[in-house]
C-alpha cells in the first residue's frame, strides 16, 4: 500500500511539472499599445489623442492601420519592428498610433480601407494624402520589401513640417 501510494504520488508530482512548464510555454507577453510595431516606442492610444498629441508637439501623427489576422500586416509588423531606423525615427520624431479598427476621418481612407494601410498627418491636422507608397492600386500600402520607401516618406513627412514652419 505504501509502494502504490509512493509511485502515485510520484506521477502526480511528474504530471503537474509537465503541466505547468506547458503553461509556461504557452504564456504570452501581455498586450501593449505596441501591438508588436515597436515596444519602445511610444504609442497613442485613439486617434484623437493622436491629433491633440500632434498639434501640442507639432510632430506629425503617423497612423498605421492592420489588422492581426492579416498575413501582409504581420510580415510589415515584422520589418517595421526591426528597423532600428524606423524604431528611432518613430520614437522620436512622430506621434504613434497603430489601429485595428476604422477612424471616422473618412481622410484616412482616401482610396479605400485596406490594410496594411500607413498614413501621416501634420500638426496642422492635415492628412497629407500626397505621402503615398509605391502601389497605384494601394497607395498607402507598404510591403516588407518598401521599408527603405517609408523610411524615407517619413524623412518626407518631416522636412514638410519644416518648410511649413
Amino acid at each position: 500500500m505504501l509502494h502504490s501510494t509512493l509511485a502515485l504520488s510520484l506521477l502526480l508530482i511528474a504530471v503537474s511539472s509537465n503541466l505547468a512548464m506547458a503553461i509556461k510555454k504557452e504564456k504570452r507577453a501581455p498586450q501593449t499599445l505596441s501591438r508588436g510595431w515597436g515596444d519602445e516606442i511610444t504609442w497613442v492610444q485613439t486617434y484623437e489623442e493622436g491629433l491633440y498629441q500632434a498639434k501640442k508637439s507639432n510632430k506629425p501623427l503617423m497612423v498605421i492601420h492592420h489588422l492581426e489576422d492579416c498575413q501582409y500586416c504581420q510580415a510589415l509588423k515584422k520589418a517595421f519592428a526591426e528597423n532600428e531606423e524606423i524604431q528611432e525615427m518613430a520614437q522620436d520624431n512622430f506621434i504613434m498610433l497603430n489601429l485595428m479598427h476604422e477612424t471616422t476621418d473618412k481622410n484616412l481612407s482616401p482610396d479605400g480601407q485596406y490594410v496594411p494601410r500607413i498614413m501621416f498627418i501634420d500638426p496642422s491636422l492635415t492628412v497629407r494624402a500626397d505621402i503615398t507608397g509605391r502601389y497605384s492600386n494601394r497607395l498607402y500600402t507598404y510591403e516588407p520589401q518598401d521599408i527603405p520607401f517609408l523610411i524615407e516618406n517619413m524623412k518626407k513627412a518631416l522636412r514638410l513640417i519644416q518648410t511649413e514652419l
